[in-house]
């Protein structure tokens, strides 16, 4: 599944740069303008938002009528970009791109041919909406769409040879909330919980299809800069 990653990262670097670099020029006053537009920017909503975060994701359940599975809880690692282009006195809206990796989630099942365990990246570019993006703390709510990436494990619970693919790509629809709280004018902590609905993995369990929901709780510091 990681082997994908260099291409998510060369993606989101093109973004990025295609939303930093004209920031910097249009951002880069004389010396004349610096010191007038230092005052307004400090109480302003931020143009560029970089948040690293760490949090978990519980148990999730996949029981039916005859087989019992649950996909087991795990670390979950995130990297948010957002970029402000909207803005008013309540409201800030942000585009964004989230990666959020959870490295391994264990499996237990009653059925020894089930899958031993599965990772998964989530990439969803979206939109958040702030409110009240220039106060010290700000609630926002977040949704976007993109890809559910998921790794089986090579072996079932039993230890045999696992026969399904070892990768597996749906699509992701995330949607979530939070609050930054600000610490300093360029550093604000964040909390915020996402679900992640993507099709389900490969269980090689035949009763258990359909989509999945993937809660998170992640908890960041956040990089901000005009």
């Amino acid at each position: 599944m990681f082997r994908y990653l260099p291409v998510f990262a060369a993606f989101a670097v093109n973004l990025l740069s295609s939303a930093f670099i004209p920031s910097l020029n249009a951002d880069g006053p004389d010396n004349t303008t610096a010191a007038s537009s230092s005052g307004s920017q400090e109480g302003a909503a931020p143009k560029n938002e970089l948040a690293f975060g760490l949090g978990g994701i519980p148990s999730t359940p996949r029981n039916t009528i005859r087989d019992r599975l649950d996909l087991g809880p795990s670390t979950a690692l995130q990297v948010n970009y957002g970029r402000r282009f909207g803005s008013g006195k309540h409201v800030a809206v942000y585009g964004e791109i989230n990666f959020l990796a959870s490295p391994l989630r264990g499996v237990s099942s009653n059925l020894a041919s089930a899958t031993r365990d599965v990772a998964s990246l989530y990439f969803t570019p979206g939109m958040r909406v702030k409110f009240f993006p220039s106060s010290r703390i700000s609630p926002f709510l977040a949704a976007g769409w993109g890809l559910g990436l998921y790794e089986q494990s090579t072996t079932q619970l039993d230890g045999r040879a696992n026969p399904v693919p070892r990768e597996l790509v749906h699509g992701a629809f995330g949607f979530g909330g939070g609050v930054d709280v600000r610490v300093w004018r360029l550093l604000a902590l964040r909390g915020e919980a996402r679900d992640f609905y993507t099709g389900t993995p490969n269980y090689n369990v035949a009763t258990i299809a359909g989509g999945q929901h993937n809660v998170v709780a992640v908890g960041a510091f956040v990089l901000r800069w005009h």
